[in-house]
Protein backbone atom coordinates (compact mmCIF):
# COMPACT_ATOMS: atom_id res chain seq x y z
CA UNK A 1 0.00 0.00 0.00
CA UNK A 2 1.29 3.45 -0.92
CA UNK A 3 1.76 5.65 2.13
CA UNK A 4 1.03 8.73 0.03
CA UNK A 5 -1.39 8.81 -2.87
CA UNK A 6 -0.57 11.14 -5.75
CA UNK A 7 -3.04 12.15 -8.45
CA UNK A 8 -2.85 14.88 -11.08
CA UNK A 9 -6.12 16.42 -12.26
CA UNK A 10 -5.54 19.07 -14.90
CA UNK A 11 -3.33 21.70 -13.26
CA UNK A 12 -3.96 20.35 -9.74
CA UNK A 13 -2.06 17.70 -7.78
CA UNK A 14 -3.89 15.88 -4.99
CA UNK A 15 -1.47 14.50 -2.40
CA UNK A 16 -3.09 12.30 0.24
CA UNK A 17 -1.64 10.87 3.44
CA UNK A 18 -2.59 7.20 3.35
CA UNK A 19 -1.76 5.60 6.68
CA UNK A 20 -5.30 5.54 8.09
CA UNK A 21 -4.76 2.58 10.41
CA UNK A 22 -2.27 4.75 12.34
CA UNK A 23 -4.29 7.98 12.08
CA UNK A 24 -1.79 9.15 9.46
CA UNK A 25 0.81 9.57 12.22
CA UNK A 26 4.08 10.70 10.67
CA UNK A 27 6.62 7.89 10.52
CA UNK A 28 10.01 8.17 8.81
CA UNK A 29 8.57 6.20 5.91
CA UNK A 30 5.51 8.45 5.55
CA UNK A 31 7.73 11.53 5.79
CA UNK A 32 9.95 10.25 2.98
CA UNK A 33 6.93 9.45 0.81
CA UNK A 34 5.37 12.86 1.43
CA UNK A 35 8.62 14.61 0.57
CA UNK A 36 8.92 12.62 -2.64
CA UNK A 37 5.35 13.56 -3.60
CA UNK A 38 6.07 17.26 -3.16
CA UNK A 39 9.37 16.89 -5.01
CA UNK A 40 7.35 15.50 -7.89
CA UNK A 41 4.80 18.32 -7.70
CA UNK A 42 7.45 21.04 -7.47
CA UNK A 43 9.27 19.68 -10.52
CA UNK A 44 6.17 19.46 -12.75
CA UNK A 45 5.64 22.74 -14.62
CA UNK A 46 2.19 21.57 -15.72
CA UNK A 47 0.90 21.47 -12.13
CA UNK A 48 0.16 24.83 -10.53
CA UNK A 49 -1.63 24.07 -7.23
CA UNK A 50 -1.49 21.14 -4.81
CA UNK A 51 -4.05 19.88 -2.31
CA UNK A 52 -2.88 18.07 0.82
CA UNK A 53 -5.46 15.68 2.25
CA UNK A 54 -5.60 12.71 4.61
CA UNK A 55 -7.42 9.38 4.37
CA UNK A 56 -9.29 7.92 7.31
CA UNK A 57 -10.70 9.27 10.56
CA UNK A 58 -7.85 11.72 11.23
CA UNK A 59 -6.14 14.14 8.84
CA UNK A 60 -2.88 13.61 10.73
CA UNK A 61 -2.30 12.89 14.43
CA UNK A 62 1.26 14.24 14.42
CA UNK A 63 4.44 12.29 14.89
CA UNK A 64 4.41 8.53 15.30
CA UNK A 65 5.18 8.27 19.03
CA UNK A 66 6.30 4.67 18.62
CA UNK A 67 8.95 5.78 16.12
CA UNK A 68 9.96 8.59 18.50
CA UNK A 69 10.33 6.14 21.38
CA UNK A 70 12.58 4.00 19.16
CA UNK A 71 14.85 6.98 18.47
CA UNK A 72 13.75 7.39 14.84
CA UNK A 73 12.81 11.09 14.98
CA UNK A 74 15.45 12.04 12.41
CA UNK A 75 13.42 10.56 9.57
CA UNK A 76 10.24 12.33 10.68
CA UNK A 77 11.78 15.80 10.89
CA UNK A 78 14.56 16.80 8.50
CA UNK A 79 16.88 19.77 8.98
CA UNK A 80 16.00 21.32 5.62
CA UNK A 81 12.29 20.63 5.23
CA UNK A 82 11.04 19.99 8.75
CA UNK A 83 8.14 17.81 9.84
CA UNK A 84 7.03 15.41 7.13
CA UNK A 85 9.50 17.02 4.74
CA UNK A 86 6.83 19.71 4.33
CA UNK A 87 6.50 22.04 7.33
CA UNK A 88 9.61 24.07 6.41
CA UNK A 89 9.81 23.23 2.72
CA UNK A 90 10.73 26.15 0.47
CA UNK A 91 7.91 26.34 -2.09
CA UNK A 92 6.80 28.55 -4.93
CA UNK A 93 3.36 27.08 -5.73
CA UNK A 94 0.25 27.35 -3.54
CA UNK A 95 -0.87 24.38 -1.43
CA UNK A 96 -4.40 23.97 -0.03
CA UNK A 97 -5.08 21.81 3.04
CA UNK A 98 -8.26 19.72 2.72
CA UNK A 99 -9.10 18.76 6.30
CA UNK A 100 -12.09 16.46 6.82
CA UNK A 101 -11.18 15.24 10.30
CA UNK A 102 -8.94 16.30 13.23
CA UNK A 103 -5.49 17.75 12.53
CA UNK A 104 -3.47 17.85 15.72
CA UNK A 105 0.16 18.25 16.79
CA UNK A 106 2.36 17.84 13.71
CA UNK A 107 -0.81 17.37 11.67
CA UNK A 108 -1.89 20.89 12.61
CA UNK A 109 1.62 22.09 11.74
CA UNK A 110 1.22 20.57 8.27
CA UNK A 111 -1.98 22.60 7.91
CA UNK A 112 -0.21 25.75 9.10
CA UNK A 113 2.40 25.11 6.40
CA UNK A 114 -0.27 25.32 3.70
CA UNK A 115 -1.44 28.57 2.11
CA UNK A 116 -5.20 28.01 2.32
CA UNK A 117 -7.41 25.71 4.39
CA UNK A 118 -10.71 24.01 3.56
CA UNK A 119 -12.20 22.09 6.48
CA UNK A 120 -15.36 20.12 7.18
CA UNK A 121 -17.55 20.39 10.25
CA UNK A 122 -15.84 17.25 11.57
CA UNK A 123 -12.41 18.88 11.58
CA UNK A 124 -10.64 20.06 14.72
CA UNK A 125 -7.25 21.64 15.37
CA UNK A 126 -4.89 21.55 18.31
CA UNK A 127 -1.34 21.47 19.64
CA UNK A 128 -1.32 18.78 22.37
CA UNK A 129 2.49 18.53 22.50
CA UNK A 130 2.56 20.17 25.94
CA UNK A 131 0.69 17.13 27.31
CA UNK A 132 3.67 14.94 26.32
CA UNK A 133 6.39 17.37 27.41
CA UNK A 134 7.10 18.27 23.80
CA UNK A 135 7.30 21.61 21.97
CA UNK A 136 5.31 22.29 18.80
CA UNK A 137 8.47 23.51 17.09
CA UNK A 138 7.51 22.74 13.48
CA UNK A 139 5.29 25.76 13.02
CA UNK A 140 2.89 25.51 15.95
CA UNK A 141 4.46 28.06 18.27
CA UNK A 142 5.88 30.11 15.39
CA UNK A 143 3.16 30.31 12.74
CA UNK A 144 0.03 30.11 14.88
CA UNK A 145 0.62 33.46 16.69
CA UNK A 146 0.99 35.06 13.25
CA UNK A 147 -2.31 33.62 12.05
CA UNK A 148 -4.50 34.33 15.06
CA UNK A 149 -4.36 36.66 18.10
CA UNK A 150 -1.21 35.79 20.05
CA UNK A 151 -3.07 35.32 23.34
CA UNK A 152 -5.35 32.73 21.72
CA UNK A 153 -2.35 30.97 20.20
CA UNK A 154 -0.76 30.98 23.66
CA UNK A 155 -3.91 29.43 25.11
CA UNK A 156 -3.89 26.61 22.58
CA UNK A 157 -0.17 25.95 22.98
CA UNK A 158 -0.20 26.00 26.81
CA UNK A 159 -3.38 23.99 27.37
CA UNK A 160 -3.07 21.54 24.50
CA UNK A 161 -6.80 21.96 23.89
CA UNK A 162 -8.39 21.59 20.46
CA UNK A 163 -10.79 23.96 18.74
CA UNK A 164 -13.58 23.06 16.35
CA UNK A 165 -13.83 24.24 12.78
CA UNK A 166 -16.23 27.07 13.59
CA UNK A 167 -13.86 28.70 16.06
CA UNK A 168 -10.96 28.08 13.66
CA UNK A 169 -12.92 29.82 10.91
CA UNK A 170 -13.84 32.74 13.17
CA UNK A 171 -10.16 33.15 14.07
CA UNK A 172 -9.18 33.21 10.39
CA UNK A 173 -7.44 29.82 10.27
CA UNK A 174 -9.95 28.28 7.86
CA UNK A 175 -10.98 29.75 4.51
CA UNK A 176 -13.95 27.49 3.75
CA UNK A 177 -16.20 25.35 5.97
CA UNK A 178 -18.01 22.47 4.31
CA UNK A 179 -20.10 19.40 5.10
CA UNK A 180 -18.42 16.16 6.28
CA UNK A 181 -16.45 14.31 3.58
CA UNK A 182 -16.61 17.32 1.26
CA UNK A 183 -13.29 19.01 2.09
CA UNK A 184 -11.44 17.56 -0.89
CA UNK A 185 -14.23 18.47 -3.32
CA UNK A 186 -14.40 22.01 -1.94
CA UNK A 187 -10.59 22.31 -2.05
CA UNK A 188 -10.63 21.31 -5.71
CA UNK A 189 -13.15 24.06 -6.47
CA UNK A 190 -10.94 26.58 -4.68
CA UNK A 191 -7.90 25.28 -6.58
CA UNK A 192 -9.75 25.67 -9.90
CA UNK A 193 -10.38 29.33 -9.06
CA UNK A 194 -6.64 29.78 -8.56
CA UNK A 195 -5.45 27.89 -11.65
CA UNK A 196 -7.72 30.03 -13.81
CA UNK A 197 -5.22 32.82 -13.17
CA UNK A 198 -1.71 33.46 -14.47
CA UNK A 199 0.53 30.96 -12.63
CA UNK A 200 3.63 33.14 -12.43
CA UNK A 201 1.57 36.02 -11.07
CA UNK A 202 -0.02 33.67 -8.51
CA UNK A 203 3.42 32.63 -7.29
CA UNK A 204 4.72 36.19 -7.23
CA UNK A 205 1.70 37.36 -5.24
CA UNK A 206 2.09 34.46 -2.81
CA UNK A 207 5.71 35.42 -2.21
CA UNK A 208 4.81 39.10 -1.90
CA UNK A 209 2.25 38.36 0.80
CA UNK A 210 4.51 36.03 2.77
CA UNK A 211 7.65 38.16 2.41
CA UNK A 212 5.76 41.25 3.46
CA UNK A 213 4.22 39.88 6.65
CA UNK A 214 7.06 40.93 8.93
CA UNK A 215 8.06 44.17 7.19
CA UNK A 216 7.12 47.81 7.29
CA UNK A 217 4.56 49.07 4.79
CA UNK A 218 7.29 50.72 2.73
CA UNK A 219 9.29 47.50 2.63
CA UNK A 220 6.16 45.63 1.62
CA UNK A 221 5.61 48.00 -1.30
CA UNK A 222 9.22 47.47 -2.40
CA UNK A 223 8.87 43.69 -2.24
CA UNK A 224 5.66 43.72 -4.30
CA UNK A 225 7.20 46.10 -6.85
CA UNK A 226 10.20 43.83 -7.24
CA UNK A 227 8.01 40.83 -8.02
CA UNK A 228 5.91 43.00 -10.33
CA UNK A 229 8.99 43.90 -12.35
CA UNK A 230 9.84 40.22 -12.72
CA UNK A 231 6.33 39.42 -13.96
CA UNK A 232 6.46 42.29 -16.47
CA UNK A 233 9.22 40.43 -18.32
CA UNK A 234 7.12 37.31 -18.95
CA UNK A 235 4.99 36.24 -21.91
CA UNK A 236 1.93 35.91 -19.69
CA UNK A 237 2.22 39.59 -18.78
CA UNK A 238 1.36 40.43 -22.39
CA UNK A 239 -1.23 37.67 -22.73
CA UNK A 240 -3.49 39.05 -19.99
CA UNK A 241 -4.19 42.47 -21.57
CA UNK A 242 -4.24 40.94 -25.07
CA UNK A 243 -6.94 38.45 -24.09
CA UNK A 244 -8.98 41.23 -22.49
CA UNK A 245 -8.82 43.36 -25.64
CA UNK A 246 -9.67 40.38 -27.84
CA UNK A 247 -12.56 39.40 -25.53
CA UNK A 248 -11.39 35.83 -24.99
CA UNK A 249 -10.14 33.75 -22.07
CA UNK A 250 -6.37 34.08 -21.57
CA UNK A 251 -4.14 31.16 -22.45
CA UNK A 252 -1.45 31.05 -19.78
CA UNK A 253 1.91 29.51 -20.62
CA UNK A 254 3.62 29.95 -17.30
CA UNK A 255 6.51 31.76 -18.88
Amino acid sequence: MSLVLYEAEGRIAVITLNRPESRNAMSPELSAALGEAFDRFDADDDLWVAILAGNGRVFCAGADLKALSEGRAAGIITAEEGFGRFARRQRTKPVIAAVDRPAVAGGFELVLGCDLVVASTEAAFGLPEVKRSLVASEGGVTRLPRRIPPNIAMELALTGDTIDVHRAHALGLVNVICEPSQALAEAKMLAERIVANAPLAVRAIRHSVLDGLETTEAEGFAIAASYGREISQTEDFLEGPRAFVEKRPPVWKGR
